[in-house]
């Protein structure tokens, strides 16, 4: 169980969203710096067009982080819904076999009261 497990709806929502933004804020910073790398080893370009040339690698790393992390949301549903499938029929077997069970009990103290 995580601490935001607990929280009201609204309040679960609100804490979704700001970790969003300070993901999203991480992600920018960290193409920002990868960018600046990149551009440092091309000290022969005039400095407007290295700025270009680092702010186009920036564009470029958040699209691929983007696309990443839709990779990995959509990942996450198809494996959410198969193992919520397999949790219906675990729990569907599972009742079965208690009811089988009961039945077996039962049957078997009818069995016994009409032959005592």
């Amino acid at each position: 169980m995580t601490a935001r497990e607990g929280l009201p709806v609204d309040l679960r929502a609100f804490h979704h969203e700001v970790e969003g933004h300070l993901l999203a804020a991480a992600a920018r910073e960290e193409a920002r710096t990868a960018a600046e790398r990149f551009a440092a080893g091309l000290d022969w370009l005039p400095d407007a067009q290295r700025r270009e040339v680092e702010r186009l690698f920036a564009a470029e790393h958040l699209a691929l982080a983007r696309a990443s992390w839709q990779r990995t949301v959509r990942r996450g549903e198809e494996l959410r819904g198969e193992y919520e499938a397999v949790y219906r029929g675990l729990r569907a077997r599972l009742l079965a076999a208690l009811l089988l069970g009961v039945t077996l009990v039962v049957a078997v103290n009818l069995v016994v009261l009409v032959s005592g």
